[in-house]
């Protein structure tokens, strides 16, 4: 075998091109969505609510409804009820968070075990991005773009929202509506995502990308366009790299962005050490 078509076999397979398609559709949004977790320090509402959704995938499966809709629905119910038992009690949020992400995926495990099902715990928890169909890609696209569009349209009110929620206000934002909405993009983030690399790795893609970005940028704009080159660079390097070595992509993908974030770092420092060897 040449060397061109060795490099090229992985091109040659259409579940590796679905498997190529699928997760850089989703690699965009979750990458946007990566930026404002980061900067809120929401990162554990991602991994709150891409281990929420087990129970509504459950549920909507013995209902003979979309997985995707149950999905979304436990998301938002993880989201929401963060929420309400933040603002009324006096436990911290990333204490409640802890206890309601738990909670909802101990009972999808209790639910899963339960109910007769066809559905194979292993590619919800760690996604089947090997064996998705033309519906999945149509689904995960159509979650994508949505989820891009809001983002894309509205990330600068979005970002005053956040940050500044008194001067939103006083412009005349609709604050909470902007609070419920990225919590919305959130929860279909992380449906959108399911079918490429599962509940438990979509927090990976959730906090990953920003904070290499963080590093990296020097303002909000360039933060989101970094972070999604590195989204894209990391999805599509890690399903070549996963089929070359013959290991799982999703986990692969994890790797190479791990990888990009201590490279990030390390210049970081560099850069630091450099500024100060300067100064002094």
């Amino acid at each position: 075998m040449s060397l061109f078509a060795f490099l090229t076999e992985p091109f040659q397979y259409p579940f590796m091109l679905n498997a190529f398609i699928i997760t850089v559709l989703i690699a965009v949004p979750m990458a946007l969505l990566s930026c404002f977790l980061v900067l809120k320090g929401w990162s554990l509402m991602g991994d709150a609510v891409s281990h929420a959704v087990l129970p509504g995938i459950v549920i909507a499966y013995v209902l003979n409804l979309p997985l995707a809709l149950g999905a979304f629905a436990a998301g938002m119910v993880c989201a929401l009820a963060t929420g309400f038992l933040k603002e009324n009690s006096r436990v911290k949020e990333d204490t409640v968070m802890g206890v309601v992400f738990s909670g909802m995926f101990g009972l999808g495990i209790v639910l899963y075990a339960a109910v007769p099902t066809n559905l194979h715990l292993d590619h919800i928890l760690f996604g089947d991005m090997l064996g998705v169909s033309a519906r999945d890609i149509a689904e995960t696209a159509f979650i994508a773009v949505t989820v891009t569009a809001f983002l894309g349209f509205k990330w600068r009110d979005l970002l005053a929202a956040s940050f500044d929620g008194q001067h939103a206000r006083a412009i005349g934002l609709p604050t909470r509506l902007m609070h419920y909405g990225l919590l919305a993009a959130i929860s279909l983030g992380v449906v959108g995502g399911l079918k490429a690399v599962g509940s438990i790795l979509a927090v990976a893609l959730l906090v990953g990308r920003g904070a290499v970005a963080y590093l990296l940028a020097r303002r909000f704009g360039q933060m989101l366009a970094v972070a999604t080159g590195v989204a894209v660079f990391s999805s599509a390097s890690g399903i070549y790299l996963s089929f070359l070595i013959d290991s799982a992509p999703a986990p692969t993908i994890v790797v190479i962005m791990t990888g990009l974030f201590i490279a990030a770092f390390v210049r970081t420092l560099v850069v630091q050490a450099r500024t100060g060897a300067r100064l002094a």
